[in-house]
């Protein structure tokens, strides 16, 4: 038999690894600033670009796409070449695609911290970024399609197929998701508002999850376990119903973030079911994972990188059995809003996502530099402290979010509510504390690890082309003695792409198509009404502070809740919301009937100073709203972009918007006069007490009309 030398390309592999080491510092040191600013106000340090509501979601991007991003980059480059027995299609689209996404996310961290932003979760990045999103896919794609077309080995290893589905459905969920209406070059409205948009950004956040940090770490465990172990994976055959199981029902369970939401019972329904229907793939692939260590476990006890591997798989295990849980509506009544969530998400991130890598870096770096791991004792270490870290940060935010339902759920005898919002909050005090410790521990834990690469590189010499030799692709294809019912699709890469996305679009259609095109879904309510350009402008402001991340904007169907903030939300509300404000976590009260609760004057105190008006409390001052200017030359500009979606505002309202948002500015500054406060109208903290006082107004007009 003919063979062919060829080289696979190391230089690329390793330019990902540097960056997955470099932005997981970074990403982590940012989320341990943010913890701490929950614990300690004072570190939001009173600047616009420092706060809670800005640094959070660049922690939330920097871990997602900046470290997870390029570990799985890091990964993919490494084991397709191997896979296939091809070097990678072209070096140029790799380098490309390396330099082009380490840009996105420095235009990722610059833009949300000077506060442009979507406020979208996980999809914040404003459209000039989600266009080279979109490019940089596109070259990631060509290169890795090109790579398979050309391969020399004709069985398309199951690891593949997880790569293959992560392409085509992060494409899908990042196109339709990113649908918006520009307004200026930072600045665009989503293309759907409401009921429609929440449902649309959480079958994109939800399967961000499961096809960006789940499905190419699936396909990651298949190569990088069974060569760390040098044992073959446990069963081929589970890994290929593992595959289509898995991406057939995840892509239906993104409105269990929704419960007891307004979005219909019946969508509400399906993810709950498909949830449930989870557990089965997802603990398939887990014990297909550790299974195939079986016989191996005396070498896990020597080897670092496969106690990383069998604790990353095992925090996969725990994640995708809690994912289902906290979608049963018994449990998410008790759940949603709460820390328990952060945890749940932590323990999928610091644990399987995180530790899979730390495992890759450690056995990928020696390999390539033609050397041995500098220090086992500093790995075992890493893992330890590692290990200690993700306890500490999740196990107090499991307490902690149980306590904060059940103190926010808790009537006196006499049937009154027992806490104020405000002493769930300082209750949280020690449980925050431990969990800024926990990850404290975890960035150790890394930085123990980069420095003993570091060191590990220092000592080696790196191999840029690795020599490799395998049957000439006219003779190479290797045959198979037996061939099963898989062959047949495994050959034929372009077919299972198709089929991959015809797969995973059959979830989402059928949740989409009822609630864009049934217009009894969302029931529409007279008394509201569009939003005037000055509260328009201040709702602006709120999205661009990050107020979403801490304040929600739902009042559900519970007795504690309308209590506590007033009638409960319907979907008619917010069929102007472009996006929608729901939010997924309280760390201060919901807003949905802000509205008229408190005077001008409450506002203007409460974001020039919050604990003038809420002692203890640990939101941030916005003193910079005060004394910045409302940008009013851009409300020409968003009235015509908000017209294009379809929000009534009578024919040329554009050209006299800013007169009405005069004259509004002047009454709210006229009250402001009244208890003692000197403003000017064009003040920015005068748009956004303008937005929250609007805020459930519309729905106490239609409850007035109705008693009349």
């Amino acid at each position: 038999m003919e063979l062919e030398k060829f080289k696979y390309d190391n230089k690329i592999v390793k330019m990902f690894a540097y960056a997955t080491m470099l932005w997981g510092l970074v990403g982590m040191l940012v989320g341990l600033v943010a913890a701490l600013q929950l614990v300690f106000p004072m570190v939001n340090m009173d600047l616009p670009y420092t706060t809670f509501g800005r640094v959070r979601p660049v922690h939330t991007n920097a871990v997602i796409f900046a470290f997870v991003g390029n570990g799985i980059f890091m990964g993919v480059y490494y084991s397709l070449q191997r896979l296939l027995k091809a070097r990678m299609f072209s070096d140029l689209l790799g380098k490309l695609h390396f330099w082009l996404w380490q840009l996105i996310i420095v235009l990722a961290a610059v833009t949300l911290l000077l506060g442009y932003t979507t406020g979208k979760e996980y999809a914040e990045l404003e459209w000039p970024i989600d266009i080279l999103i979109t490019l940089v896919w596109v070259i990631f794609g060509w290169n890795m399609v090109g790579t398979i077309i050309k391969r020399r080995e004709r069985h398309l290893y199951v690891a593949i197929w997880f790569y293959i589905a992560t392409l085509v459905t992060v494409a899908m969920l990042h196109i339709v998701n990113s649908i918006e209406i520009p307004v200026s070059f930072w600045k665009s409205y989503s293309w759907y508002a409401g009921v429609q948009d929440a449902l649309v950004q959480w079958w994109y956040g939800h399967n961000a999850v499961a096809f960006f940090l789940t499905t190419p770490y699936l396909g990651l465990m298949y190569y990088f376990v069974p060569k760390a172990a040098n044992r073959p994976v446990y069963s081929y055959r589970l890994s290929i119903i593992h595959f289509w199981a898995l991406i057939f029902i995840y892509i239906w369970a993104g409105p269990h973030h929704l419960l007891y939401t307004t979005v219909p019972d019946w969508a509400q329904s399906l993810g709950v079911v498909f949830s449930i229907m989870l557990i089965a793939p997802s603990w398939g692939g887990m014990i297909n994972g550790l299974l195939t260590l079986r016989g191996a476990w005396d070498k896990v006890r020597e080897d670092a990188v496969l106690k990383f591997f069998v604790v990353a798989i095992t925090a996969y295990g725990m994640a995708t059995f809690e994912g289902p849980m906290l979608s049963l509506k018994s449990v998410n009544a008790i759940s949603h809003f709460t820390d328990w969530t952060i945890a749940h998400v932590h323990v999928g991130a610091l644990g399987w996502n995180g530790f899979l890598t730390f495992g890759m870096l450690y056995w990928l770096l020696p390999r390539m530099f033609r050397t041995k791991l500098y220090s086992q004792k500093l790995a075992n270490i890493h893992f330890w402290i590692g290990t200690l870290g993700i306890v500490l940060y999740a196990v107090p935010l499991y307490w902690a979010g149980i306590m904060q339902s059940l103190m926010w759920k808790e009537f006196t005898p006499e049937g009154q509510l027992k806490w104020q919002f405000l002493d769930t909050v300082t209750k949280m005090a020690p449980f925050y504390a431990a969990r800024a410790v926990g990850g404290a521990l975890y960035l150790v834990g890394a930085i123990i690890m980069t420095y003993n690469l570091i060191k590990t590189v220092k000592q080696g010499s790196f191999l840029a082309d690795e020599d490799a030799e395998a049957p000439a692709l006219t003779t190479g294809y290797h045959a198979h003695s037996k061939d099963h019912w898989h062959r047949w699709i495994e050959r034929r890469p372009v077919q299972l792409m198709v089929l991959s996305l015809v797969v995973v679009a059959i979830g989402g259609i059928m949740e989409f198509v009822p609630v864009f095109l049934v217009k009894s879904n969302i029931p529409t309510i007279a008394s509201v009404k569009p939003y005037t350009p000055l509260e328009l402008q201040g709702r602006d402001i709120y999205v661009r502070e990050g107020c979403y991340t801490c304040h929600s904007q739902m009042v559900r169907p519970f007795r504690s809740e309308t209590a506590r903030y007033g009638e409960y939300s319907k979907a008619g509300e917010f069929v102007y919301d472009h996006p929608f404000q729901w939010g997924s976590k309280r760390t201060g009260p919901d807003l949905a009937r802000e509205g008229g609760k408190y005077p001008d004057s409450w506002h203007y105190n409460h974001m020039m100073d919050p604990s003038s008006m809420s002692p203890n409390t640990i939101m941030p001052a916005y003193p910079w709203l005060l004394e910045d200017k409302v940008d009013v030359a851009s409300t020409v500009g968003k009235i015509k972009a908000m017209k294009k979606l379809g929000v009534p505002y009578p024919e040329g309202y554009e050209n006299i918007a800013a007169k009405d948002m005069e004259k509004q500015a002047l009454e709210i500054t006229a009250n402001l006069k009244k208890d003692g406060i000197q403003t000017l109208p064009d003040k920015e903290i005068v748009a956004l007490i303008s937005y929250l006082q609007r805020l459930g107004k519309d729905i106490k007009a239609e409850k007035t009309t109705t008693l009349k």
